[in-house]
């Protein structure tokens, strides 16, 4: 079951602040203002920046931390309040599966330091980076900068000494950080698994890599409609920041102590298209094998069978969304006309290692408040995207069962099977 949920996105830091904003149709995305765009193609994205640090985690955890680790504890933090647990109802029973994509340290200190290990005429000095670099170059560097450094802050700061790992990649991870939370506490590895991903996806160097791979529109000028999943005019995604953070409970353990159960996650799935980053295939054969696999594992525990709705990954990319949709019609057959199908990307931004996260908590919101928040800038279809996408307003149509989809910059697809909590 999942019994808590922590957002931390550019709406602010609580379950009510992004699914109203969901709901409503309105979107986050706006020109980036921490550094100068100027070099970059895209220069817009959805910055979380009232997000305050402060609030969650101490000044020691601050310092050997980066923004997108922050975006984490803080999403693990408000999770767990959620699902109304304290450092003493955990320990090592409960399970930790984090994910992101997360490559360096926060570079604007070593980037000073570097600056000033320099000589008269500009050269970089091996005698001044000997004599000055214990005071220049931050001491935690190396610790701050470890992908799975979230993963040691929060079981830190909760006590969780159960089955733990962290996934590197995009959406995929922390889709696949839930799904992996799923089956530990399925075998009774746990009671209690803490699971979901987070990013700073609009930090200059994010920006920049992902820039680079031309996965991102260009058309700056619109703003807020500048991201079209599966619409004739979509031209790319646009990056947002955020942590996702699930809690995940055994059905029993839950209604012991009455916790609030949102939906149960009933399946999990994976595939990979095995083609040459960044893209995927025609036919979107690896997200066919993941939704197969999911929904296989779905019907094994409890008969689901049948799919309401569709989180697609949706990020606007024209290659990405018609070999979705391919997807969609070869995995689930007669019954995709019955699928109703949305992404918040357009609203959010693509929060890369937290996008499949965040696609696996809307499904559950859905699944609990039977509304699905509609996808904004759906206005005529694109090629072979003429499925029944919810636009305009958000749809009142209780959904029994759903699946929250995910897609790596790699190839890797992953696929969350989720029904109303019984």
């Amino acid at each position: 079951m999942i019994t808590g949920i922590g957002f931390v996105t550019a709406f602010g830091e609580s379950v009510t602040a992004t699914w109203d904003a969901l709901t409503a149709g309105r979107s986050a995305v706006g020109p980036l203002r921490a550094y100068d765009t100027g070099p970059l193609r895209t220069r817009i994205g959805a910055e979380a920046t009232d997000f305050d640090p402060a609030r969650f985690m101490s000044a020691r955890t601050m310092r050997m931390s980066t923004r997108g680790d922050r975006f984490g504890i803080a999403a693990a933090r408000l999770a767990l309040g959620d699902a109304g647990l304290d450092k003493d109802a955990l320990g090592i029973r409960t399970g930790l599966y984090l994910g992101g994509n997360k490559d360096v340290c926060d570079l604007d200190p070593l980037i000073a330091g570097i600056v000033g290990i320099r000589d008269v005429d500009g050269e970089s000095s091996i005698r001044m980076i000997g004599e000055l670099a214990p005071s220049v170059i931050p001491p935690l560097i190396y610790v701050e900068g470890l992908q799975s450094a979230v993963c040691f802050h929060v079981s830190l700061m909760f006590g969780i000494r159960g089955l733990n790992a962290y996934y590197a990649g995009a959406a995929d991870a922390g889709a696949t950080a839930i799904g992996r939370a799923m089956r530990t506490v399925r075998r009774g590895e746990a009671d209690i698994a803490v699971a979901g991903g987070c990013d700073d996806a609009t930090t200059w160097w994010a920006m920049s890599k992902m820039d680079g791979l031309g996965l991102l529109t260009t058309h700056n000028e619109l703003v807020q409609r500048a991201c079209r999943p599966f619409d004739h005019d979509h031209s790319g995604a646009v990056l947002g920041d955020g942590g996702v953070v699930l809690v995940l409970e055994e059905r029993e353990h839950a209604r012991a102590r009455g916790a609030r159960c949102y939906a149960e996650v009933t399946g999990f799935g994976m595939g990979n298209e095995s083609v040459r980053a960044p893209g995927s295939t025609a036919d979107g054969r690896g997200l066919v094998r993941a939704i197969d696999r999911a929904r296989t594992d779905a019907r094994a525990v409890d008969g689901v069978g049948t799919v309401d709705q569709v989180v697609a990954h949706g990020s606007g990319t024209p290659l990405g969304d018609i070999s979705e949709m391919r997807a969609l019609r070869t995995a689930l057959g007669s019954d995709v006309d019955r699928a109703q199908i949305t992404s918040p990307k357009p609203q959010t931004g693509h929060l890369l290692g937290a996008a499949g996260a965040l696609n696996v908590a809307v499904a559950a919101l859905s699944l609990y408040s039977g509304v699905i928040a509609p996808t904004s800038n759906f206005e005529k279809p694109a090629v072979d995207c003429d499925l029944d996408v919810v636009a305009g307003e958000a749809r009142e149509s209780a959904p029994g069962n759903a699946l929250a989809l995910a897609r790596g910059l790699e190839g890797q697809a992953v696929a969350i099977g989720l029904t109303t909590a019984s």
